[in-house]
């Protein structure tokens, strides 16, 4: 077992991550990626919340959390683990705020009951006291009339204090790379797009992975950890993908300021809106859904647009300050004291069709992620950046049996 030889297919959180987990088992990983280094697309451009489920309190039943909460109560433990580094400073230090908009798909009353129904899961959970804070006491505070004026436009009708923190992406991005590529056992080959996976001699046996640069070697295990582009491999590897899915390209704006801010970390929910997040005072993730979303499909693959730069890019930030303004009038001394402004995004794949702003919308839950086989080949749908290097280390002690 230790000296057989496995292709990790995507460098992202999660690739990355099993990578880790299986070379410190003692496999020989080849982990192939099309960027020129690992954790470069979209495991670095995005939010990093952490989630506990109140982000799908569109859900009416409690099937999200559930499947959530042991991956994201342990992330910030494994994450510790992978890049063998402590975490503080580099998560948000107060609890997240949920704007309820007017054009919700919920309304406050039915958010505050979900809202209630999260909590009591995460309170009972074993884990409640390993995530990023202790939330073994976990409780949703509504905002008073004061704070919500203080905080939020006329368009917002409700807030809610929940315990939920988020990751500084970049930051651990960088760190994951380094680990992953000094790990022994490791073995990296970036700018190579795998273009297809199939069995030697039966599903149980060696494996060929091609890629479009000519890379053609054979492995005794494939794992399919890619984002962008997993599906039409799968279809070469004999796994057919069953629909409805949804592939999103989503930008937003990385602010870095010149002072320090103590705007709090706030979204705005649930249905095609924006949040903010402020990691350490000075380094803001903000993004605006509509304005965002530049690209989507329900085919195997969505061809990522390219990146606006110069201004292309200061429009883009432009109308994103404007929609966030809207609901959070203050955001704009964020923009204002800007150092730096960063727009990039990346692909966000889901179970299910429809729109954000259908309360019936399949996207309103993200409970059917996971992991799909065939022989020794492995197809993983991350689902959530905070539950992958959990997904990693379950399925790395599956394949090492």
């Amino acid at each position: 077992m230790s000296r057989r030889r496995v292709a990790v297919l995507g460098a992202g959180i999660m690739g990355s991550a099993v990578a880790i987990e299986l070379a410190r088992r003692g496999f020989e990983v080849t982990l192939i990626d099309r960027e020129a280094a690992p954790v470069a697309a979209t495991s670095r451009w995005n939010e990093g919340k952490i989630h506990l489920g109140y982000l799908y309190g569109a859900d009416p039943t409690t099937a999200t959390a559930r499947h959530i909460l042991p991956g994201s109560l342990r992330f910030a433990e494994l994450a510790r683990e992978l890049i063998a580094a402590d975490l503080d400073g580099h998560t948000t230090t107060e609890d997240d705020i949920y704007l309820l908009h007017r054009d919700s798909v919920v309304g406050p009353d039915v958010m505050r009951a979900r809202f209630d129904a999260i909590s009591e899961l995460v309170r009972r959970h074993p884990d409640a006291g390993r995530y990023l804070v202790d939330v073994s006491d976990a409780r949703v505070t509504e905002l008073s009339a004061a704070e919500l004026d203080s905080l939020a436009g006329a368009d917002i009708v409700a807030g809610f204090r929940v315990p939920e923190r988020s990751m500084d992406t970049r930051w651990f991005a960088d760190r994951l790379a380094g680990a992953v590529a000094s790990e022994p056992g490791v073995s990296l080959q970036l700018e190579t797009t795998v273009t297809g996976a199939e069995p030697r001699d039966g599903d149980d046996g060696r494996w060929r992975v091609r890629a479009g640069n000519g890379f053609d070697e054979d492995f005794d295990i494939v794992v399919n950890a890619l984002w962008g582009g997993r599906l039409p491999v799968d279809v070469t590897a004999g796994l057919t993908p069953r629909p409805p899915w949804s592939h999103r390209f989503r930008l937003c704006v990385f602010l870095r300021t010149r002072t320090e801010h103590e705007h709090p970390s706030a979204l705005v929910a649930v249905g095609p809106f924006g949040d903010v997040k402020n990691y350490n005072g000075r380094d803001f993730y903000l993004s605006w859904y509509p304005v965002g979303l530049v690209a989507e499909s329900a085919g195997l693959e969505l061809d990522a647009p390219a990146m606006p730069t110069g201004r292309d890019a200061e429009a883009f930030t432009g109308r994103v300050r404007a929609a966030l303004e809207a609901v959070m009038p203050g955001i704009g001394r964020l923009f204002d004291d800007a150092e730096s402004a960063t727009v990039h995004g990346g692909v966000v794949f889901a179970r299910g069709g429809g729109t954000l702003d259908d309360p019936h919308s399949e996207l309103h839950r993200r409970d059917r992620y996971g992991v799909e086989r065939r022989g020794t080949y492995y197809s993983v749908d991350t689902g959530k950046y905070s539950t992958a290097p959990w997904s990693a280390r379950f399925l790395a002690a599956e394949i090492a049996g």
